[in-house]
């Protein structure tokens, strides 16, 4: 039986496929000031980035399907839930990472929460995206790690990190998010991502600890189909015309088909 992929999945997947690298931007709805979206949207727009991604470990205020909404509306880009329960669950977005966290024990958050957030997800219409979700120790214990009550990969330890991927591979999830955590002090290991890209045929996704465009391309060279910024975004470190070299590296490591 073939699936379906609907049209955020599709271009995901078709992009992984032709070796073309996807760059996002990670906006945390308790660090985003509403006034900013604005020139967020613009400078996104006019960097090259591929979408956004919306979402956080905790979150504290309210109003977050605006946010989606009018990031959608003023970007034309793709806005995708990264959620951390299902309180973020909102119709206002394109899709919706639907995540299992695969590296951890706690079953919360490999079914519990998923299977609460599932009926929300139905009745919003929203395009859901199967991802094996994959924290990856850091250097310090990061929100993602402590709101799920789980363990982390050890970063030296890829062969762990490819046992979870081909366990991703036969579950039949169609994307593995490799996460070392918002503001982390060190990136996913270059060795484990080319690892589980050795094993995982479909989107592999990279987050965390990436701060300056070389983050970026190493590990799009490594096998990273997507990359995923936040905290870099957030602070301004790397807004302006230094988001626009971030993204050209990442998009610089893709081949030609």
């Amino acid at each position: 039986m073939q699936i379906d992929l609907g049209p955020v999945e599709s271009r995901l997947h078709e992009a992984a496929a032709k070796g073309r690298k996807q760059f996002m931007v990670l906006v945390d709805p308790d660090r985003l000031d509403p006034a900013t979206l604005p020139a967020l949207a613009r400078e996104a727009v006019e960097a090259g980035v591929d979408g956004f991604l919306a979402g956080t470990s905790l979150l504290l205020g309210e109003g977050f399907g605006g946010v989606v909404a009018r990031l959608r509306k003023e970007s034309g880009l793709p806005v995708v839930l990264f959620p951390g329960d299902t309180g973020q669950v909102v119709p206002e977005a394109s899709a919706i990472l639907f995540l299992s966290l695969i590296s951890g024990r706690n079953p919360q958050f490999l079914i519990g929460e998923q299977v609460k957030g599932a009926p929300q997800v139905m009745r919003a219409g929203l395009e859901c995206l199967p991802t094996a979700y994959v924290l990856v120790e850091s250097g310090l214990v990061t929100s993602a790690q402590f709101m799920s009550a789980s363990q982390p990969l050890p970063r030296h330890k890829p062969e762990i990190a490819v046992a979870h991927a081909m366990a991703a591979r036969c579950l039949g999830l169609r994307q593995l998010y490799l996460e070392a955590g918002s503001g982390a002090p060190s990136r996913v290991p270059d060795e484990m991502v080319r690892a589980v890209k050795d094993v995982f045929p479909w989107p592999v996704i990279v987050g965390g600890g990436l701060r300056v465009p070389e983050d970026g391309a190493r590990v799009a060279r490594a096998g990273a189909d997507v990359v995923v910024v936040g905290t870099a975004v957030e602070n301004g470190s790397i807004r302006g015309g230094r988001l626009k070299e971030f993204v050209s590296a990442v998009h610089g490591e893709s081949r030609h088909a």
